[in-house]
């Protein structure tokens, strides 16, 4: 590693006025450094100088040395332990926040990308909504993701994961539960997003860290969002349902087509599975999910469904839609009181549980290459 000689010696040629060709040379070695998780990032992260010197470069006038410079920062923002050096010492937030409000800026996705690696813990995340509000607003944030033309020389997909990361908070799920103003409603149409995994994946997040909030769940589930369909119809597959079953279902997932697909990936029909059972943790939700008969979407779903994680997370799904109510003072699921003994056995027969499904994956994997 550099010696503090070299290191100011490095420090020295990343100035807006160096060559640049040696200004390439200097981010392109940097970058080579910050690729490196233990090392590289570690040395990094005890030179906040070098890196405001790399981070005032992200405005230089060479795009080639702007894109080595943001793609350092994806990969010191990927490490944890850099992310209050950037956030406090660094401040990076200030800038980044104005550049992705920029229709023509070319870098938007890597800012993205940079914004969602620093909001996945909870301490810089709640500096990245504080700072977001200052400069930005969640809403406009929103307005931003969802107008897929803003920015025409980047997809801003990862803002996705930005929302889904902002609301681990209890403040920012507020403001986008706003009900006097058309913000979460806006995401509804992405749950369905073929063209990015990634962005269809961060609405579904988001959806879900909303559905801790119970108390809006009466809210969520009617005509005022009606997000009900929007969380059932990647779950819903081509098979024939009676005509009974079909009648019962919300209008948009009533007789679908043969070539219907499913949500290809699993991590996602999980998150939606998991939002429902969230759903199911007051009594309004768990009525309103039998009422619009969810129960045959579900059921077709564990039929169909390879993945042990998300078949058993199926199955919770359907106990709780054929079982029996509650005793009455534990209709709201979230409210109850566990006892800690309870509670302990219940995270260890959970681990149990989750070890299981692991050994059962394993051996579904193993008997799949026996056969081809």
């Amino acid at each position: 590693m550099l010696s503090d000689a070299e290191a100011a010696e490095l420090l020295a040629f990343l100035t807006p006025s160096t060559r640049p060709d040696v200004k390439g040379k200097a981010t392109e070695y940097i970058l080579g450094l910050s690729g490196s998780r233990w090392d590289g990032c570690r040395f990094l992260r005890s030179k906040p100088d070098l890196l405001a010197a790399l981070f005032a470069l992200t405005s230089d006038s060479s795009v080639a040395i702007v894109k080595d410079c943001y793609h350092i920062l994806i990969n010191l923002s990927a490490d944890e332990t850099l992310h209050q050096v950037l956030v406090c010492e660094v401040q990076v937030l200030p800038v980044l926040l104005k550049n992705l409000q920029d229709p023509e800026f070319l870098f938007s996705d890597q800012i993205s990308t940079v914004l969602s690696n620093l909001s996945r813990h909870d301490k810089t995340c709640r500096t990245v909504f504080q700072v977001l509000q200052e400069e930005l607003g969640l809403a406009q944030l929103v307005e931003i993701f969802c107008n897929e033309s803003f920015n025409r020389k980047a997809r801003l997909h990862y803002l996705g994961l930005l929302l889904s990361n902002l609301t681990q908070l209890p403040e920012a799920r507020s403001l986008l539960m706003d009900r006097d103003r058309c913000v979460i409603q806006r995401l509804l149409p992405f749950t369905q997003y073929e063209a990015s995994v990634v962005r269809r994946g961060g609405v579904i997040g988001t959806l879900r860290n909303c559905c801790f909030d119970h108390a809006h769940h009466a809210w969520l589930l009617s005509n005022a969002v009606d997000v009900l369909p929007f969380l059932l119809l990647p779950l819903a597959g081509p098979e024939e349902l009676t005509e009974e079953e079909n009648e019962g279902l919300p209008v948009d997932l009533q007789y679908l087509p043969e070539d219907k697909q499913r949500e290809a990936d699993p991590d996602i029909r999980k998150m939606l599975l998991e939002t429902l059972l969230l759903l199911t943790a007051t009594k309004a939700g768990r009525l309103t999910l039998r009422q619009k008969n969810v129960y045959p979407i579900v059921r077709e779903l564990h039929r169909w469904e390879k993945d042990v994680h998300v078949g058993a997370t199926c199955e919770k799904l359907v106990q709780v839609l054929i079982g029996d109510e509650p005793q009455h003072g534990m209709e709201n699921l979230m409210e109850v009181d566990i006892p800690q003994d309870v509670e302990d056995k219940l995270r260890e027969e959970d681990a149990k549980e989750q070890q299981e499904l692991q050994e059962e994956e394993r051996r579904r994997r193993e008997e799949e290459k026996q056969e081809k």
